[in-house]
């Protein structure tokens, strides 16, 4: 009997996949990952990890096997906290719940559950892990959830082959429908409970509230761009080669004051981030008005009139070489070598047909159609069919 540690978390597919690893013949333990309790900074009077935590220890109880709780604060602070108020700081926009996975759920919720005997790590995500036979040696694929409304493989681009060789993702192949179902007929306390929203494991915590209390309010003042701006019809340039293209297009606009007019203040540009449109507080334009970009070092954010606005859209993005991740090592690309591939650059975002070009500082990733508010801090992550291979951050 092989030991599985479930990462419970308190909701209803972590619990199923707990029920279904019992079913499968494993040995089955509970663990709840305590990972926050600064409860000045949730919303609410409620308690969530509390509430979470009785009912991960509810569904142990009722499955019938053991159940821990274990304090990761700390860690989760140093890791996650503390490096999304530095990028924010610096202007970029981070996402907590890759990062969570991979600082967290993988690294030192793994390590501790390796020690305490665990021959795998499962967890309630929607996605699947294939192995394929290559030189002799195993590779491991993580593939896409079942549940194309539920695919949650983005959220864990940033896992490395040691990691999935030692994970388990029971629930891949159902529904979350199936999920609900299966919780309902062992009248599990979780069946109908909500999908938590917030920030991974802090809870309920609306993300400005949270960056305002470590992130000191700085008034500045809000631009609107006219899409007419001249800035927008310049001429492409000719390229004398497909770098010297890319380079152009993944370049970022240089807004300055006199591109537009001041329609409003804001209190501070790091709390803001492209593709924003709630939290501006701008009223009487014919469109709504989103930011089309930030700058923390001037305290201007510039916006535009529409969802179509051209300061939206770019082509390409790029990656540096330190930021650069392969979960297919063995697929990784050479200098000069590129790759048709299908790229996502947020969760939920339907696959956007691309091209990778490798280049010796990192990696372009070049979109067939324009792609809105492409955001620096963020992870783009590619596939091959139904096969997460790659991801970087956005730089």
């Amino acid at each position: 009997m092989k030991r599985v540690i479930v990462g419970l978390s308190g909701g209803v597919d972590s619990s199923v996949a707990a029920f279904l690893l019992k079913e499968q013949g494993y040995e089955v333990i509970g663990l709840f990952m305590k990972n926050w309790h600064d409860d000045s900074v949730t919303i609410s009077n409620e308690c969530p990890w509390l509430d979470d935590s009785n009912d991960a220890m509810l569904v142990a109880d009722k499955l019938g096997i053991p159940f821990q709780t274990i304090d990761l604060s700390e860690q989760y602070k140093e890791r996650i906290v503390d490096y999304m108020f530095n990028e924010y700081e610096k202007g970029r926009t981070p996402n907590p719940d890759v990062l969570c996975n991979r600082e967290i759920k993988f690294d030192v919720f793994m390590k501790i559950a390796m020690e305490l005997g665990a021959d795998y790590v499962a967890t309630g995500h929607y996605c699947r892990k294939g192995t394929i036979q290559k030189d002799g040696k195993d590779i491991y694929q993580l593939l896409e959830g079942v549940d194309d409304n539920k695919d949650q493989s983005y959220f864990l681009c940033q896992l490395s082959q040691e990691q999935l060789a030692k994970s388990l993702f029971p629930i891949g192949e159902l529904t979350k429908p199936q999920v609900r179902e299966i919780a309902t007929k062992l009248d599990l306390v979780t069946a109908e409970k909500k999908d938590s929203q917030g920030l991974c494991f802090i809870g309920k915590v609306k993300l400005p509230d949270f960056l305002q209390q470590q992130l000191k309010p700085k008034e500045g003042i809000i631009v609107e761009v006219p899409k007419e701006n001249i800035i927008y019809s310049k001429s492409t340039p000719t390229f004398d080669s497909k770098q010297e293209e890319l380079r152009y297009l993944t370049q970022k606009i240089d807004y300055h004051l006199e591109d537009g007019t001041i329609v409003g203040k804001h209190q501070g540009a790091h709390y803001f981030t492209k593709g924003q449109r709630k939290g501006l507080a701008v009223g009487g334009t014919a469109e709504p008005l989103f930011v089309i970009e930030t700058n923390v070092d001037t305290n201007v954010i510039y916006t535009g009139q529409g969802k179509e606005h051209p300061g939206l859209y770019k082509k390409a993005l790029f990656v540096t070489n330190e930021e650069l991740h392969w979960i297919r090592e063995d697929l990784a690309l050479k200098i000069d070598d590129t790759m048709q591939v299908m790229a996502r650059i947020r969760y939920r975002q339907p696959l956007q047909k691309s091209t990778l070009y490798k280049v010796d500082r990192g990696l372009y990733v070049e979109f067939e159609q324009p792609q809105s508010a492409i955001t620096e801090g963020q992870f783009v992550a590619w596939y091959l069919d139904e096969e997460l291979v790659g991801s970087g951050v956005i730089s």
